[in-house]
């Protein structure tokens, strides 16, 4: 489809939400397009433009000639620190600031296409918490998708953030409903969502403040998602059937096209392989001394990109991975410690030399797929939950904000893949979930759901399978929609 003529081509501008999590299956879903025959114009902010370049070297942006970057300011001060920038902060900024930057670069890039190689931009696909582009798509008359890179579950949850506060649910009266009990109140009225509790909701409802800005935000947001031409979630049928059923009754067009990584792996190259997202470097190291280990023999702890802990948690979590006994490959991002650097004992480090490796970051995807890796210990952020389906990997999920609780909730009780950590970690907890996990009746059981699931990922997304389909349904029915 690529010898499609330049004036010809549909024009899709990509926006994903500023972090680390929603930059990634972004960039998946503009590479599907691009190999479909769409120009792609991907839009980061100018601080994490800067911090791309960095983590990828100064040619990493050059792009295609058909596959192209832009920046727009995120309205924050400027900054050099390698960091994932404060949520509520980004989120109240964007929403503000960042529509008449938008605007201005889609009349760029509407004004070059006379001049260059650079077809009229037709349509736009954004993040589902950057909803300020609808009203650029309403005034250029283009579709626009919303994407949504969390799962159903958790973007059903969101869009009944306004029945939870007219039920009295949330704001919390007090903080004592956070210890109480309170939260574990089951909910039983959410479409598609059995025997839920307040626990298991994205975690915006914990707040005691009427006007907290994160519930407001999120709930303004998803109630946006039904303005949009349609909504796009990085999942698939056979894992969140009833959810999506229930959406697709609320919403116009719902399109399942996950897991996008299996889609994205199923094409030729093209120089796609060289565009990436990483904000932190990547350290290949990882891979080499994974080859070094027996299969099914490693643990991989990862806490993605956003989490923060204390100094005591982290030193709870080391002891009970050191007192396991088992080979482990942690990632401690320079920033995981509150206001100061990860530092762990020497005894920690002496104890387990022999079969650990710490880095600052690495390319996850390939991690869980690697045959040494038996189980992850993980913060069941969304695209690490997808990775473990992909890989067929049990976790150990320790979820710690936003829909991080709803995904342990479905990994755990729904899927049968996963086993909770409580938040207030403890080294002999560790220990005993990551030996279970490795070796117990319980780990085997949570092994062969995972690979269940692996197959059923790779049903969907073959040809034919219902994600493949649902791509074909976008692109036809919103995409290319004049």
């Amino acid at each position: 489809m690529n010898s499609i003529p330049v004036g010809d081509k549909p024009h899709a501008v990509c926006i994903p939400y500023p972090a680390q999590g929603h930059i990634n299956p972004m960039l998946k879903l503009a590479k599907l397009l691009h190999y479909r025959g769409f120009h792609i114009t991907f839009v980061h902010t100018e601080y994490n433009h800067k911090r791309l370049l960095k983590s990828r070297g100064p040619n990493s942006l050059d792009g295609l000639p058909d596959f192209r970057f832009q920046t727009i300011p995120d309205g924050l001060p400027p900054s050099d620190a390698d960091a994932t920038q404060d949520i509520p902060s980004l989120c109240e900024s964007t929403s503000k600031t960042c529509l008449v930057p938008f605007r201005d670069l889609l009349s760029r890039l509407n004004d070059s296409s006379s001049s260059s190689n650079v077809p009229p931009v037709t349509c736009i696909i954004s993040d589902g918490v950057m909803s300020f582009t609808l009203k650029a798509a309403k005034e250029l008359g283009i579709p626009e998708v919303l994407f949504w890179p969390s799962s159903a579950c958790a973007f059903m949850a969101f869009t009944q953030y306004r029945h939870l506060i007219e039920r009295g649910l949330t704001p919390l009266q007090d903080a004592s409903c956070l210890t109480n009990g309170y939260l574990e109140t089951t909910i039983d009225w959410i479409p598609g969502m059995k025997s839920i509790r307040l626990r298991d909701l994205p975690s915006f409802i914990r707040t005691t403040d009427p006007i907290d800005f994160m519930l407001n935000f999120m709930m303004s947001e998803a109630e946006s998602s039904f303005k949009a031409s349609g909504v796009v979630v990085n999942t698939f049928d056979a894992l969140e059937q009833c959810v999506l059923d229930a959406l697709s009754v609320m919403l116009p067009r719902v399109y399942s096209i996950g897991p996008l990584q299996l889609m994205l792996n199923q094409i030729s190259d093209g120089g796609l392989k060289s565009i990436g997202s990483s904000l932190w470097k990547e350290e290949p190291e990882c891979i080499e001394w994974l080859n070094s280990k027996e299969p099914n023999s490693v643990l991989y702890a990862n806490f993605g990109s956003i989490i923060v802990m204390t100094a005591q948690q982290l030193t709870e979590f080391a002891w009970g991975l050191a007192n396991s006994k088992k080979p482990f490959l942690w990632i401690i991002r320079p920033d995981i410690v509150v206001g100061e650097p990860a530092i762990f004992p020497p005894e920690f480090v002496h104890e387990t030399r022999e079969r650990s490796m710490l880095a600052n970051w690495c390319p996850q995807e390939q991690v869980l797929k690697h045959p040494a890796i038996r189980g992850f210990l993980t913060h069941s952020g969304w695209n690490s939950t997808l990775d473990s389906v992909c890989g067929g990997v049990p976790v150990i999920c320790w979820p710690f904000l936003g829909d991080q609780h709803t995904n342990c909730r479905y990994s755990c009780s729904e899927w049968g893949f996963g086993m909770e950590i409580d938040s207030n970690v403890k080294r002999d907890e560790v220990e005993k979930l990551v030996r279970e996990l490795m070796d117990g009746e319980k780990g085997k059981e949570m092994k062969k759901a995972a690979m269940d699931l692996k197959k059923k990922a790779e049903e969907a997304t073959a040809r034919g399978g219902s994600s493949y389909l649902n791509l074909d349904k976008l692109i036809n029915e919103v995409l290319l929609s004049k």
